[in-house]
């Protein structure tokens, strides 16, 4: 549905109100902490003490002065968050007052807002089964703003979900080192999983990469209320399921659980990070979890 710049405009306020505060909340000061992996500058060279990690000996200073030296590094304080964003059909589903899209849009915000007060550069990936637009890394809050306003206002064109193809994306266009979220429901398309393990091997070796996984209730759960129509978002294909069946039911919690053990046996592989947050939970609690346990 095609929305008005007007009601945009007042949709990016709502987002950028409702989040500003919830980034505070979330790493209270503590934002660097956080990640592990994070960028790591040379700074000089020094003789090995007892203790120290062999694998930063310099060799070549070591073999020059007959003496063990090792390289010593410091922290490079400004850090780059990117954002891959889910923009495939799936997330314009919702059982509550908030859809998939609403949430995926909260979290990114608050997320984009937490690197922002800490002088971080934002870049955001919106992708759905290709990547359809990429926002480059920069700093402000004008900045955040136009990032909020694509994931308000974007209409995609994509028809599934292709995690490898936006992974492989993330790689080709940044060179350093970032802290990159996953945002998506991780309903990947079907038959991608070999192309997925790698595509995850690939960037988890070049980026620091957490997953926050998306969910509605009814995605698990089919509520007891008789006949009805379902369509899949993304294949477009129709059905109609008799919700009174507890066979039918079963049926469709084991196949939302065995889609996600099979993706979350692949990001726990690739020792990637994963908060899971319903459409009607609350995603800060769930992200703080997720960084404590880093």
């Amino acid at each position: 549905m095609h929305q008005s710049e007007n009601e945009i405009l007042r949709r990016v306020r709502r987002v950028e109100i409702k989040t500003r505060g919830l980034s505070d909340e979330i790493f209270a000061g503590k934002y660097h902490t956080a990640f592990r992996g994070r960028g790591m500058s040379f700074s000089e060279v020094r003789e090995y003490r007892v203790g120290d990690d062999v694998r930063d000996i310099d060799w070549n200073v070591t073999a020059r002065s007959e003496r063990a030296h090792v390289k010593v590094y410091e922290e490079e304080r400004e850090l780059t968050m990117m954002l891959l964003v889910d923009i495939s059909p799936s997330r314009m589903f919702g059982s509550s007052e908030r859809t998939k899209k609403n949430l995926i849009t909260e979290i990114a915000a608050t997320l984009a807002f937490s690197a922002s007060k800490n002088n971080d550069k934002v870049g955001c990936i919106l992708f759905s089964d290709r990547v359809e637009k990429f926002i480059p890394p920069k700093k402000g809050r004008s900045h955040i703003l136009t990032i909020i306003r694509e994931l308000v206002g974007f209409e995609s064109k994509g028809e599934a979900t292709n995690i490898s193809e936006a992974l492989r994306y993330l790689v080709g266009v940044n060179k350093k080192r970032t802290t990159t979220f996953l945002l998506s429901d991780l309903i990947n398309s079907p038959g991608d999983d070999s192309r997925l393990d790698d595509a995850l091997k690939i960037a988890s070796s070049k980026h620091d990469i957490m997953a926050v996984e998306v969910y509605d209730n009814c995605d698990k759960e089919l509520p007891d209320v008789g006949i009805i129509e379902v369509r899949d978002a993304e294949t477009g294909a129709t059905e109609w399921l008799d919700t009174s069946s507890r066979r039918v039911r079963d049926y469709w919690a084991e196949q939302y659980t065995q889609r996600r053990e099979r993706i979350q046996e692949l990001l726990r592989h690739n020792r990637i990070d994963c908060a899971t947050v319903a459409t009607d939970g609350d995603f800060v609690v769930e992200l703080i979890k997720m960084f404590k346990q880093r």
